[in-house]
């Protein structure tokens, strides 16, 4: 039997793998889970839409334990927001929507933390997300990263994906070493210990094309309430 007589015989694949789209738009970033069948590749998308109340709405049928990472995740940035130049105001005009595809899939776990920590951080800034990256590790509230688990089904499911780039707690650079070296041949392994290692590497000083300017908005929003008449200019208009 020939490789092509496959579909022959066994009729058209059922079911498609994953493979790394691209870092055109802010705040999708590329995440690495383990399922029962094997590794796979996730993506994490954060979007803003204006609104009062600063809502987070978390989406794509996700577990409580993932659903605690976005809330830690959020909360980090929001508490170092000046260290990464992120106006402040920003979280009480703008929703955030964190939604990760394939929803009639359940996931649930911690190693998607620096995935949406990234991601948030990205929609945030507008910055671009290195291409080829992904990542897998949990965060802690102070911004720590820690190890996970179903490392070498991970590492596969990225190698399928055209990964070259993987972060990843250094803890789990033992993990790594217990892989025969053919199946991590042309992948850069990135060890970190806390999140801004992480956002040093994954996020580039460039821009996304059409990025929010949240700076202008800012600035209308505080000309509109410069500009609101007294009730003493009031009465002698």
């Amino acid at each position: 039997m020939k490789p092509e007589d496959i579909v022959k015989y066994l009729g058209t694949e059922k079911f498609s793998r994953d493979k790394y789209q691209d870092n055109e738009y802010a705040g999708v970033v590329t995440g690495l889970a383990w399922t029962a069948v094997g590794g796979e590749i996730l993506f994490v998308e954060t979007s803003l839409s204006k609104g009062k109340g600063s809502r987070l709405t978390l989406t794509g049928n996700l577990g409580d334990v993932m659903k605690e990472s976005a809330v830690l995740a959020l909360e980090y940035i929001k508490a170092h927001a000046d260290r990464y130049g992120i106006d402040s105001s920003i979280f009480e005009n703008w929703n955030i929507h964190i939604h990760v595809p394939e929803g009639a899939v359940p996931k649930d776990g911690p190693s998607a933390g620096i995935t949406i920590a990234t991601s948030i951080i990205s929609a945030l800034t507008q910055r671009k997300v290195r291409k080829n990256l992904a990542m897998t590790g949990e965060i802690t509230l102070r911004g720590k990263v820690l190890p996970v688990g179903g490392i070498k089904e991970k590492i596969l499911a990225a190698k399928r994906a055209g990964i070259t780039d993987i972060m990843l707690c250094y803890e789990n650079e033992k993990n790594i070493k217990d892989i025969p070296e053919k199946y991590v041949k042309g992948v850069t392994f990135h060890y970190v210990k806390d999140v801004n290692e992480v956002f040093d590497f994954a996020l580039l000083d460039e821009k996304v094309k059409g990025a929010i300017d949240f700076s202008i908005k800012a600035e209308k929003s505080e000309k509109s309430l410069n500009s609101t008449p007294s009730p003493k200019d009031e009465g002698n208009s």
